[in-house]
């Protein structure tokens, strides 16, 4: 426990301090305190981190430290930061570049590894059952976190426009359970559309079972060399993880300012306060009660949740989770399945972010809506969040189409734009850490968990 405190716990506690003092440079300034003495305080502080990281010398470390640096950098030169958004663009292609090889390889294994469909199925039903509790719950906790902070409420337009980007505008129906379905791997794969190739790959894999074993052997073996090789190749580019997650602090500290915490303050506190206290009271106890020991689990939880922190990108934490996971204990096929699919129906942080959302916008517009109102809204959400995973800004697309479908103004969601780069931060976080937890809660309920036995009774 020692161990794993002094190398990841001293970094978020130093993290989270030295960007609160940040934030706070407006007062101290007020406060006559020169801004030379006060950046140079700051790079000292950086500067103890960075040996810090020498000293350890372990990825995760260095993520955090590269988020401290990216910060600074972001503040006091933001011209220099606004250009280093191209490290984060780097680390993302280069990402991207492993999720279909890498489904391809693991799902294929996951499913068609398997003796018979009762198997899959059983796998099926089970996470898309967790899947669907979870992600409910989520929605409350947003709901009732809005009603309680009203952060809406008192909010003027002050000559937002009311036109929202093309790429945030509402989609119908249709539209989003035909965006499911490939007509084109190779195209879904170019476009990075994960859900498309995430079904293609499943539909593959079930009709391997359908054939005799002996000609499903070269595809098997072929998908484990991939996945072996895939998961190799991923360890080589998370070693950029560090500049990518700097880059992508500072390009959004330069642009956005420290300002930006002033106009939508209460609504971005009010999503992080919501994100934590689900973290407390949804996937604390679901620990507790698998009598999961929480160390073993945040050791190997750390590296995919900070990387998701940084990028504001579940695609991009995605290899380092399903690694870990597997080194967490999980089987490969439960690993292979879980993941995958939660990344398109188990997104806890988008829909906890959405219902929240959603009633800020009708705060902000003056309009009240009754409890009833809001328990349609809510279930009409249930069903709306699910399979948009490869969307541009989805959860902009699916705020847009509810605001719509109750007849909510636009000008609200145009103005969270300006802070949807901090909010997508958190929930992205959110995202993964709960997909890590589903995989292991599948993996428990399916005895496909082995963890070691002198860790089995540590729980703190």
């Amino acid at each position: 426990m020692k161990d794993f405190i002094k190398s990841n716990l001293k970094f978020v506690i130093g993290a989270i301090a030295l960007l609160i003092a940040i934030l706070c440079i407006e007062s101290l300034l007020s406060l006559g305190w020169s801004p030379v003495f006060l950046a140079a305080l700051r790079w000292l502080g950086i500067a103890g981190f960075i040996l810090l990281g020498m000293v350890h010398a372990k990825l995760t470390s260095w993520i955090f430290i590269s988020m401290l640096i990216g910060a600074e950098i972001g503040f006091d030169f933001p011209a220099v930061g606004n250009e280093l958004n191209v490290l984060s663009k780097i680390f993302i292609k280069l990402i991207k570049s492993v999720i279909a090889p890498l489904l391809f390889g693991t799902l294929i294994v996951g499913i068609a590894g398997h003796s018979n469909m009762r198997q899959v199925g059983r796998l099926g039903w089970k996470s898309l059952l967790y899947f669907e509790v979870v992600t409910t719950i989520a929605l409350v906790v947003g709901l009732v976190a809005i009603n309680l902070s009203k952060a809406g409420m008192g909010i003027v337009n002050t000559g937002i426009k009311e036109e929202l980007p093309a790429v945030v505008k509402q989609q119908g129906w249709k539209d989003l359970v035909l965006h499911i379905f490939p007509e084109n791997f190779i195209k879904s794969i170019a476009e990075g559309q994960v859900l498309q190739i995430v079904v293609f790959c499943l539909l593959f894999a079930i009709a391997m079972l359908m054939v005799e074993r002996e000609s499903r052997k070269p595809f098997l073996h072929f998908a484990e060399a991939l996945s072996s090789v895939m998961f190799k190749f991923t360890e080589i580019i998370m070693y950029f993880a560090p500049f990518a997650v700097g880059g992508a602090i500072a390009y959004t500290i330069s642009n956005l300012g420290i300002d930006v915490m002033k106009n939508l303050f209460m609504l971005l506190m009010t999503l992080y306060l919501a994100l934590i206290a689900f973290v407390l009271l949804v996937f604390l106890p679901i620990l507790l009660f698998l009598k999961i020991p929480l160390r073993r689990f945040l050791r190997y939880v750390t590296e995919p949740v900070s990387i998701a922190f940084g990028t504001a990108s579940s695609e991009a934490a995605l290899p380092a989770a399903m690694e870990n996971m597997e080194k967490f204990g999980v089987k490969r096929e439960v690993v292979a399945f879980v993941l995958p699919t939660g990344l398109s129906f188990n997104l806890d942080g988008t829909t906890l972010y959405l219902s929240l959302a959603a009633i800020f916008v009708a705060q902000a517009a003056g309009i009240e809506l009754t409890i009833g109102q809001q328990v349609i809204m809510l279930l009409t959400l249930m069903l709306t969040s699910k399979g948009v995973a490869g969307v541009a800004r989805a959860s902009l697309v699916i705020l847009a189409a509810t605001a719509s479908s109750f007849g909510l103004p636009e000008w609200p969601i145009a103005a969270i734009l300006g802070i949807d780069a901090l909010m997508d931060m958190a929930r992205t976080a959110v995202n993964t850490l709960g997909n890590c937890l589903a995989a292991v809660v599948i993996g428990k309920w399916e005895n496909q968990l082995e963890i070691p036995a002198e860790e089995e009774g540590l729980h703190l």
